[in-house]
């Protein structure tokens, strides 16, 4: 009998790997810590492929109070902001409705609200990237005629297409010896809004229980062709599940010690060792917001963690 492929060996054990992430995911007592870390691990990898790179520390100052949003007093000319980006990311997951993604979602925007911080920061980029990202998602969630990658890589082909190519059409521009050149599109400037919504189309394709935001899988530049990026995505998917697993074993070893902070049985402490996982650095203010307690209360549970 003839050997698999390289490639076929390769997305069977992407899907491996994704099934095996997935279903611990079901079951870990800290994949809510998970998720909120992935939310964050998401949105900086689609900032850089906005053309605005940041890291997801740049992320965590800005959610826990320490800055403003990544880039933003920098002076810097980019394409679109920060704030802008990430309101987005956030918004291609909220289609989730596990009580887990809820609950997530409640705790972020309890410390920092997207929603509010992009009408502040990037109302303008909200109107412009806004139509051509909300097309993109009625995309993402139409049927899809089976659960596989090749489905996937099919539909993010056809969204490229409606979203980059009929956005920005080529130029025409007379050199100063009367040649015509042709400036193809900046598509790079748009592909992050299909990319924004990968995660949402795994889980809509029967890939994923629910939707796992750090799963991006896109690159700065996708091929156009559906079974060029179906192996682009593959390798893509087997590095994030292997990235993935590697981060929810970290969280699960953290977590242990977490859970071993000194504290009275109604103490608040060991909960706000949990969320330092995903938040480090969280100011007083929030975490009195987030765990219901004075502000007296929170400055001595964040001491006592420092």
């Amino acid at each position: 009998m003839a050997s698999s492929s390289p490639s076929h060996a390769s997305s069977e054990l992407a899907m491996l790997l994704l099934g095996r992430l997935d279903g611990l995911l079901q079951n870990s007592p800290w994949a809510d810590i998970w998720l909120a870390r992935a939310r964050l691990q998401g949105a900086a990898q689609l900032a850089g492929l906005a053309g605005v790179p940041i890291d997801v520390r740049h992320l965590q100052d800005w959610i826990c109070g320490r800055t403003s949003p990544p880039r933003a007093s920098e002076g810097l000319n980019d394409p679109v902001s920060v704030a802008a980006v990430f309101h987005l990311a956030i918004e291609a997951s909220v289609g989730d409705n596990g009580p887990l993604a809820r609950a997530t979602l409640n705790v972020l925007r309890t410390v920092l609200d997207d929603r509010s911080e992009a009408e502040v920061w990037a109302g303008s980029d909200l109107a412009y990237f806004g139509p051509a990202w909300r097309q993109a998602r009625i995309e993402a969630q139409a049927p899809y005629p089976s659960p596989s990658l090749p489905s996937v890589a099919d539909r993010i082909t056809a969204m490229l297409k409606t979203v980059v190519v009929a956005e920005q059409s080529a130029v025409d521009v007379t050199a100063i010896d009367g040649r015509t050149l042709t400036l193809e599109p900046r598509s790079r400037d748009r592909a992050w809004l299909v990319a924004s919504h990968v995660p949402a189309m795994l889980h809509h394709a029967g890939l994923t229980l629910g939707i796992l935001p750090s799963l991006i899988l896109l690159p700065k530049f996708p091929p156009h062709g559906a079974g060029e990026l179906t192996d682009v995505i593959t390798r893509s998917l087997l590095v994030a599940c292997q990235s993935s697993l590697r981060d929810l074993d970290w969280i699960e070893r953290q977590g242990s010690k977490a859970l071993a902070v000194s504290a009275t049985r109604r103490s608040r402490a060991p909960l706000l060792a949990r969320l330092a996982l995903a938040y480090p650095g969280l100011r007083p203010s929030a975490v009195a917001r987030l765990l219901d307690v004075t502000p007296q209360g929170a400055r001595k549970l964040v001491a006592k963690l420092g």
